[in-house]
C-alpha cells in the first residue's frame, strides 16, 4: 500500500489566539508512561470548567462583537434604526455583565464540541461530567429551562435543569483538551437551513442572486444584526449544516483561505465580502429597516460528492453565546469575554 497519500483534516484550523483567563488549576497533574507524559483531568475539573463557560456566555460578549456594535454607532450610514438597536443591546450588555440577569431571556440549548488529547486522561464519562457542569449553571443562576422531554409521541414535560445537552467529543492528537462552548437560543437555531444544490450553483453570476434571495428570507425574528454564515458544498448534509453553525460562532476563522487537491474546507474571504453588501443592500437592518442585517459573513467552501451539493445557511444572533476553553498541565482556562 502507498504511504504517499495526501491526508489532510476537512477543516485544518490555524494557531489558536484566543485571549483566556485562568480559571483553577485544580483537578489537574501529569504522570509518566513508557508511551510518555500524560496530563490527567478529573471529572470535576471538566465539570467546573463547563458550568463556568456557561455562565459566562449568558452574561458576557466577545470584544469583537461589541466593537461591532460600537461602529454601528459611529457609522453616517447606519440608519436611526439600526443606531437605536445598537445602543439597546449595549446597554442590555451592560446590565447583563452584572451577572444577575442573563442578556436573552432565552437562555438556550447547550452545546459542547470538545476535542480530546490523545495524551489527555479522564477516566470516562466526559460527557457526564460536562452535562452536570451545564447543570450547575442553569440551576443556580437566572437561566431559564428550555428542554422539552417527550414522554410520548405527543405529551412533554420540561426537563428542570436545561438538560440534555448536545455534546460531542472527538479525538484529536496532542496533550490538551479543547472546546467550544455555546447556548444556542431557539430563534437562531430556527434560522438554520439545509438546501440540496448541484453544480450549477458554483458560478458567480448563479450564486449570488441566490444568496441574496436566501438571506433576504431569515426575517429578523432571530434578533439582527447576525453573523451570518453560509457553506458551500459538504461530505454530507449534515456536515455541511454543522459547519454553518460552527462557521456562525467564528470558530472556523483560521481555516486556510484557499483550496487545494487535497480537499480541505476554506474561507472565501472575497465571496463573504460580497455577500456582507448583499445582506446591507436588502434594507432590513437592525431589525426595523437600514443597513445591519449583518455584522459579518463567513463562507466555507467545503469538498462534495459530485452529485451533491448540500448549502448550509445559519446565524448567530445578538445573543452571540459562546466561548473556547481548554484544559493543560497549567490549568483550567475559558475564553475572555466582556
Amino acid at each position: 500500500m502507498s504511504d504517499d497519500i495526501d491526508f489532510t483534516e476537512l477543516l485544518p484550523l490555524g494557531d489558536d489566539v484566543t485571549p483566556y483567563r485562568l480559571v483553577s488549576t485544580d483537578g489537574v497533574s501529569t504522570f509518566e508512561t513508557p508511551e510518555g507524559t500524560f496530563l490527567k483531568v478529573e471529572p470535576e475539573a471538566i465539570r467546573r470548567l463547563t458550568a463556568e463557560a456557561m455562565h459566562d456566555i449568558a452574561h458576557y460578549l466577545r470584544s469583537d462583537h461589541l466593537a461591532q456594535l460600537r461602529k454601528i454607532l459611529d457609522d453616517p450610514e447606519a440608519s436611526d434604526n439600526d443606531r437605536f438597536v445598537a445602543l439597546d443591546l449595549l446597554k442590555n450588555a451592560s446590565v447583563a455583565a452584572g451577572g444577575v440577569l442573563p442578556m436573552c431571556q432565552d437562555t438556550g440549548t447547550a452545546i459542547v464540541k470538545a476535542k480530546k488529547g490523545q495524551y489527555v486522561f479522564s477516566g470516562g464519562a466526559d460527557e457526564e461530567a460536562i452535562a452536570k457542569g451545564i447543570a450547575d449553571t442553569y440551576l443556580t443562576s437566572n437561566l431559564r429551562y428550555s428542554q422539552m422531554a417527550p414522554l410520548d409521541m405527543y405529551s412533554e414535560k420540561n426537563t428542570g435543569t436545561n438538560l440534555p445537552a448536545e455534546i460531542k467529543v472527538a479525538a484529536i492528537d496532542g496533550d490538551a483538551y479543547k472546546f467550544l462552548f455555546i447556548a444556542k437560543g431557539g430563534g437562531s437555531a430556527n434560522k438554520s437551513f439545509l438546501f440540496q444544490e448541484t453544480k450549477a450553483l458554483l458560478n458567480e453570476a448563479t450564486l449570488l442572486p441566490w444568496i441574496f434571495e436566501k438571506i433576504q428570507s431569515l426575517g429578523t425574528s432571530a434578533c439582527p444584526p447576525y453573523h451570518l454564515a453560509i457553506t458551500i458544498g459538504g461530505t454530507s448534509a449534515e456536515f455541511a449544516l454543522e459547519t454553518a453553525k460552527l462557521a456562525s460562532t467564528h470558530y472556523l476563522d483560521n481555516l486556510p483561505t484557499s483550496g487545494s487537491p487535497s480537499g480541505h474546507g476554506f474561507r472565501d474571504i472575497e465571496l463573504e465580502k460580497k455577500v456582507l453588501q448583499l445582506a446591507q443592500s436588502t434594507g432590513i437592518g437592525a431589525q426595523f429597516g437600514g443597513k445591519y442585517f449583518a455584522h459579518d459573513v463567513r463562507i466555507v467552501r467545503l469538498p462534495r460528492h459530485g452529485a451533491s451539493c448540500p448549502v448550509g445557511i445559519a446565524v448567530s444572533c445578538s445573543a452571540d453565546r459562546q466561548a473556547l476553553g481548554k484544559i493543560t498541565k497549567d490549568g483550567l482556562f475559558v475564553e475572555q469575554l466582556e
